[in-house]
């Protein structure tokens, strides 16, 4: 839908913005805010006493707070960042200022709070710029990329300096409009983000279908009428009564853990190395990346350890809460490649259709079977894949490994297709959603007749 436009803009000398309403002012945001206020705020409790306290993981990209965390006051004094209720924080580095990390802080246990020292915290001056408005112009696209634009240091530690928030120069309406902008923007914003909480559901389910139609074409066959016998494992239930169960390990001729090596050096020693980011775990595959990582490896190395196709790849070392470590993959590549050390390379035995076991090792993996086998360290999950290749699981006779896997190439492909189209759709209204919010607060769209029109249909 087009939006209307204000009748009258002037020039303006601000980066990432040439024009803005006559009637909305200019302002570096030093001169209507308080960057960082200092803790002294919370000298005068008692350091026994309990607080909202907010690691980076406890707030979310969508403004979104965890508030289940609390500390003693006296634990955080020194090297955490202090806020109190009202506040609004956005983080400092990347990625998680890229993706737009950060949120107003309300309800805070004693209406105080402190955090991880990657958080950048704004106090609104009264009567100058509400919490609400600055929270959106936090997360408004200009603001964002000129930020990334002033990052410092190297790799995953570049920070946003506190100097660009301060420096950053906003445009700035009546506290009265800015209300009205934020109305604006809490309802358009709501309808998008209902949007795509339906397309992302919508793909949940075509993700668990996917997955009911891979665990009973792997256990069950594809033969309705094939007479069945009891397994005697849990997770697989009756398989087909000619089918053989046995364990993961029969299926496997090596595998063999993966190498990091050296930088690469410009010679013939340098290969592709994949990663376990470079598992495509929605078509449970791995190939090439687009910008591939090299690495310099021995003669030894590239011989016993290179990749072909057929392959399958397991991530031994790595995962988290919500997707442990175990998941295997396909390897599809062409180019000399070897992985990396956190993943092992398993080459299957002869008359073991590739395909068909990335399948059955989903649908283990599906089922948490790979958790068993799973050990914890320093925070990194590693798998025992020995202990894993004990696992049982249903060998069908090699003519219908072929035939299931070319079902489920062809099934999965067609899910694949659909779940691609919703992530698209998500992604043109995550921009939408970014746009809108962008042109709102930077006065490139009139919202004061929007807000009115809609109070008047209630």
């Amino acid at each position: 839908m087009s939006l209307p436009k204000y009748s009258c803009y002037e020039a303006v000398e601000a980066k990432g913005i040439n024009r803005k309403p006559e009637h909305w002012d200019a302002s570096r945001l030093r001169f209507v805010l308080t960057l960082n206020p200092s803790k002294q705020e919370a000298k005068g409790l008692g350091e026994q006493e309990m607080v909202s306290f907010l690691p980076m993981e406890a707030i979310g990209e969508d403004g979104s707070l965890r508030l289940e965390y609390e500390k003693e006051l006296g634990e955080c004094l020194t090297g955490y960042t202090y806020f109190r209720d009202g506040d609004v924080c956005v983080a400092k580095i990347t990625p998680c200022f890229e993706n737009g990390k950060g949120a107003i802080l309300r309800g805070l246990k004693g209406g105080l709070g402190f955090g991880t020292t990657e958080l950048i915290v704004a106090r609104p001056r009264g009567g100058m710029i509400t919490a609400e408005f600055l929270d959106y112009l936090f997360r408004s696209q200009v603001f964002r990329s000129l930020g990334e634009s002033e990052m410092y240091g190297a790799g995953g530690q570049k920070r946003v300096p506190d100097s660009f928030v301060r420096d950053f120069v906003a445009l700035i309406p009546s506290t009265d409009e800015q209300n009205q902008v934020t109305n604006f923007l809490n309802r358009e914003t709501a309808k998008i983000d209902a949007l795509i909480a339906e397309q992302q559901r919508l793909i949940e389910l075509l993700q668990e279908k996917r997955q009911a139609v891979i665990s009973h074409a792997v256990t069950k066959g594809l033969n309705p009428n094939a007479p069945m016998k009891d397994s005697g494992v849990e997770w697989l239930g009756e398989v087909p009564e000619h089918w053989l169960v046995n364990r993961f390990k029969l299926s496997i001729e090596s595998c063999m853990n993966g190498v990091w090596g050296d930088e690469e050096s410009s010679n013939e020693n340098d290969v592709i190395c994949i990663r376990v980011a470079d598992f495509d775990r929605l078509r449970l595959e791995a190939k090439e990346p687009e910008e591939p990582t090299i690495r310099n490896v021995s003669d030894r190395d590239i011989e016993q350890r290179s990749l072909r196709n057929g392959d399958l790849l397991i991530e031994k070392s790595g995962g988290g809460e919500k997707q442990p470590v175990g998941a295997a993959v396909l390897y599809v590549g062409k180019s000399p490649s070897v992985c990396s050390n956190f993943v092992a390379r398993m080459r299957l035995r002869k008359n073991m259709i590739p395909s068909f076991w990335r399948y059955a090792h989903y649908s283990a993996y599906s089922l948490r079977i790979n958790t068993k086998s799973i050990k914890q360290t320093s925070g990194i999950q590693n798998l025992d894949h020995h202990q894993y290749f004990n696992e049982k699981v249903a060998y069908p006779p090699f003519e219908e490994q072929q035939e299931i896997a070319n079902f489920l190439d062809h099934e999965s492909s067609k899910t694949d297709s659909l779940v691609t189209q919703q992530q698209r759709l998500i992604a043109l209204l995550q921009e939408r959603h970014l746009a809108l919010i962008s042109a709102a607060v930077t006065g490139q769209i009139d919202v004061r007749g929007l807000v009115e029109e809609e109070g008047s249909e209630q």
